[in-house]
């Protein structure tokens, strides 16, 4: 499916077509529908056009993963490591179908197909297959992201235990995901013409490839703000500068966009700015692309009223009445966020594929027990400067500070092209009779 290890039910282990009583999953990463390999015919568009040694590499590691994808999603899901492994292998071989030497771009249809709704897309094009591959590698490290987060064996709901080196784990994969999908943007969709691009289905559109990405990285600073809320070494303005980061990875790359920002300050936060442009473009009519919004308004708040509650605390520092006003207004703000935010991850969860609410957890955990507790103390303690100041421009929210973005994605390349390509010359190869007749008995058999 598409929410983290939110696999189809109907789905029996080692009994196809036997449905079982559908499991309402939880999420704590987000994935987008997951799309698999389905067997293709690359044996004859490619045969009598270079050795057979090579063809049947090529259709021999393709099956391999299909048969892995069939079988990490729909059984056994602690296959991802060895998924990853045998795209890894296949990568290097079908990248020599793109090379302009070889004129095979367009020569095979290669199918794939997403879970959720079984919709198959084929196209004959070696750069959409490269795309698609590394796309699932993307999408593998977001569901292994989410599968180390969610305790295997713990009662569902509950609270989330995961160690230190789990969670450095969580921000590997999650590093790696943006990273592919970062160069699946800048890399791989530039070779692929447009018309081609028409065809694709809405999650390898630019913009959503992009969002994710984005999401990837804001999903990689949660993690490292919950680890500071626990170390003791850290500072407020650790911890306020981390919050403010994840702010600012959702709206990166909004001084590109300026007539974008104008349309949408009035109804968008500023952390939704970059991905609501992102997918502007995108059609989210999907249950899918409606879920992802849902995602990023419900972290968007969080983020927010993480951020204003730790800027509210370093303010309160100071020794000034306007620091002690802008502190109140801050919290006062985190505290509203915070409410917000439990609405809309109320909403996401109810949104079709529905996903089980998640316990609070990372920074969560106790941000909603202190904000409106932090949050009532200070107005308390400082309400009487609110009468003394009623028509104080100091009443108003501050902005949050801006800080320089520590993350970047990880380095992706594509890997060489395989040595099995430096001998070919592409001109037709010349089969025996009996080679033929066994290539077509290879093809009834396989009918």
């Amino acid at each position: 499916m598409g929410c983290g290890p939110s696999v189809p039910k109907k789905y029996s282990i080692g009994r196809k077509g036997r449905k079982r009583r559908s499991i309402i999953q939880e999420v704590a990463v987000f994935v987008p529908t997951v799309c698999i390999p389905v067997a293709s015919d690359v044996v004859h568009p490619l045969r009598g056009l270079v050795s057979k040694d090579l063809v049947d590499r090529l259709s021999k590691l393709r099956a391999h993963v299909v048969a892995l994808a069939e079988e990490i999603y729909y059984r056994d899901v602690s296959a991802v490591s060895e998924l990853q492994h045998a795209l890894q292998e296949y990568l290097p071989v079908v990248l020599g179908l793109t090379t302009k030497e070889s004129r095979f771009e367009s020569s095979v249809q290669f199918r794939w197909k997403t879970l959720d709704d079984d919709k198959e897309c084929c196209l004959g094009s070696a750069w959409y297959e490269v795309l698609s591959v590394v796309h699932m590698m993307a999408m593998l490290a977001l569901f292994e992201a989410n599968l180390i987060l969610i305790p295997k064996n713990g009662q569902a709901g509950g609270e989330r235990k995961v160690s230190e080196d789990a969670k450095k784990d969580v921000v590997d994969s999650l590093l790696r995901a943006s990273g592919c999908l970062d160069y699946s943007v800048h890399r791989i969709l530039v070779q692929i013409p447009a018309q081609v691009k028409k065809s694709f289905p809405s999650f390898l559109q630019e913009g959503m490839l992009e969002a994710i990405s984005i999401q990837a990285l804001a999903q990689c600073v949660e993690i490292q703000l919950g680890l500071a809320s626990e170390c003791e070494k850290a500072t407020l303005s650790v911890k306020r500068r981390l919050a403010c980061e994840q702010v600012s990875y959702f709206s990166q790359g909004v001084s590109s966009y300026p007539h974008c920002i104008k349309k949408k300050k009035k109804f968008l936060s500023s952390l939704l700015w970059q991905a609501h442009y992102c997918l502007s473009g995108c059609d989210t009519s999907d249950s899918y692309g409606k879920k992802l919004l849902l995602f990023l308004k419900w972290k968007c708040m969080e983020a927010k009223a993480v951020a204003y509650y730790y800027h509210g605390l370093v303010l309160d520092k100071g020794g000034e009445v306007a620091n002690h006003i802008s502190a109140v207004c801050c919290l006062s703000a985190a505290d509203d966020l915070l409410s917000e935010s439990k609405r809309a991850c109320l909403s996401f969860c109810l949104a079709n594929p529905v996903t089980r609410v998640p316990p609070p957890w990372g920074v969560m955990k106790n941000m909603h027990k202190k904000i409106p507790d932090v949050a009532y103390k200070k107005f308390q303690v400082y309400g009487h400067l609110f009468e003394q100041n009623k028509n104080s421009a100091l009443q108003s929210i501050p902005d949050l500070p801006e800080f320089a973005l520590s993350l970047r994605p990880e380095g992706y390349e594509l890997p060489s092209t395989d040595s099995i390509w430096e001998n070919v010359n592409c001109q037709p190869q010349i089969q025996s009779l009996k080679e033929h007749l066994n290539d077509d008995e290879d093809q009834v058999d396989t009918k």
